[in-house]
This record gives C-alpha cells, structure tokens and sequence, in this order.
C-alpha cells in the first residue's frame, strides 16, 4: 500500500510540473498522496518509538486545507511550495525503487566503515548492511543515507524561479553539508548504541529490546533536533543566496497564518447564514 502511495505522488507531481489547467489537481493529489503515505507509516514509527513522523501525519491535515483551498485560488507561493515537493519526490523515488539505492547504501557503509577504523573503533559487520560492537547491531538503511534530506532541501532550492549560477551554490551548499552532516550521525549513533550511552527513562524510550534506550535518545532524539538544526541553518543560507526563498517563505506564514486562524474563529454556522 506505501509503495503505491509513492508512485501516485510520483504520477501526480509529475503531472503538476506539467503546464495546463490540471496542475492545481495534480498537486492536491500528490500532497492527500504524500499524507496518507504518512498515515500509513504511522505505525511503524510508533514501534520503534518516533514521534516526529506521526506528529506530522496529523499536521498534514490542516496542511492539506490550506495548500488545497490556495492551489484551487492560483497562490503562486503554495504553487511554488508544491514544485519544491514535485523535485523533492522525483529525486528521492529513484534511490527509494532502483538499484541507486542499495548502491548509495553501500557507499555510506564504506566511508562510514572507513571512519570508525581512523578512530581505532573495532566492530564486525554479520550482514553487508550491518555494523555490530558489543554484541549490538546497527542497520544502515536508506534512511541513513540523507537522501531524503538531499532530496527535499534541492527541492525547495528549486522552488522559485533563479539563475544556474544560484542553483549552482545552493547545490554545492545542500548535497556535500547534508551528506557529511549524515555520515557523522550514523557514527555517533551507532557508538551511543553498541556503546550503552544513554540508558535513561525506559519509560518512555524503550521498544522492549535490550539496550534500545540509547538507540532512542541518539537517533530519535538528539540526531532528529540537531538534523532539525543544520536544515534551518541551511534554509537561512538558502534564503541569502536566493532572495525569492525567503520572500515565498514570508508568503507562506501568512497564508497559514490566515487561513487556519480564520477556520478557527469563524462563527458555528456562518456558513449556512450566507
């Protein structure tokens, strides 16, 4: 079902990039694609105790009224938001669905690999994707690889209209920061875990397994607000190399703004009065 979700965005957002009277449909489509995508990842990330994915599972819903109701309106900063998430999803889909993916897997394994041996870290590795230390085991998935990230920051780098020399800039600014960024939490991560360095509150940070409270706290936690922290950072960078970015972004907080506090307050039955 996830799969077929992804190729719908995949379909739609393609179809939105396309010029015509279709294109506000098509990107309602892509977007009710990419939230109900999260509905149905909700449960995974539950398991494995993430709560920032389910928490935006359920903010894509007011989301959803807003990017709708200013697509069907013609809003050129929601119609710019939506061509960042139609790149966004056209370079993620390749690695998520071709060979690209296991290949960029195994390149971060390599250099991830390389890096613990400068340490003098020892560690063995029972599977191709697998690093152990301590009995412990870490997989390296396609989520390790920070292409989601890659994909959604050229997204928005290519959100507004620039020059190739702005593309250029802000493409060596996102993909080599972004990429090496993710090698050092993939380090941290897997010595925090195999390495017990954080086993605190199993109340709340434990999935049952042994030892998974410090997987929580390094990857769940720190690793998702210091992500958080460099993509707001890149953003800031982003908005000074094109001027446009942050003129959309401004556009977009207003018509959020706007809407949702306009849905909030407007009188119980107004509607049916006019």
């Amino acid at each position: 079902m996830d799969e077929y979700l992804l190729f719908a965005a995949f379909a739609l957002f393609v179809l939105f990039l396309i010029p015509g009277r279709h294109r506000p449909y098509a990107g309602i489509g892509g977007w009710l694609s990419m939230s109900l995508y999260l509905f149905a990842e909700v449960p995974y990330f539950l398991s494995i105790n993430n709560f920032l994915y389910p928490t935006l599972a359920l903010l894509s819903i007011p989301f959803l009224y807003v990017t709708a109701k200013r697509l069907l309106a013609g809003d050129d900063h929601i119609t710019h938001l939506t061509r960042a998430a139609a790149v966004a999803v056209l370079l993620y889909l390749p690695f998520a669905y071709t060979p690209l993916g296991p290949w960029l897997i195994q390149i971060v394994i390599d250099q991830i690999g390389w890096c613990l041996s400068a340490l003098g870290i020892a560690y063995t590795m029972p599977e191709w994707d697998m690093f152990a230390r301590n009995g412990l085991k870490v997989q390296i998935i396609l989520g390790c690889t920070g292409i989601q990230s890659i994909a959604i920051m050229l997204g928005v780098a290519a959100a507004v209209p620039t020059d190739l020399r702005q593309k250029a800039i802000a493409a060596l600014l996102i993909v080599p920061t972004i990429y090496l960024l993710n090698i050092g939490r993939n380090i941290f991560v897997i010595l925090a875990y195999t390495g017990q360095w954080f086993p605190y509150l199993p109340e709340i940070a434990s999935n049952g397994e042994y030892g998974y409270e410090s997987f929580f706290w390094a990857h769940n936690v720190l690793c998702e607000l210091g992500a958080l922290v460099a993509l707001i950072v890149i953003a800031y960078a982003l908005f000074i190399i094109m001027p446009g970015l942050a003129a959309m972004a401004d556009g977009l907080y207003q018509a959020f703004r706007d809407d949702l506090t306009g849905a909030i307050s407007r009188p119980q039955g107004s509607d049916l009065e006019r």
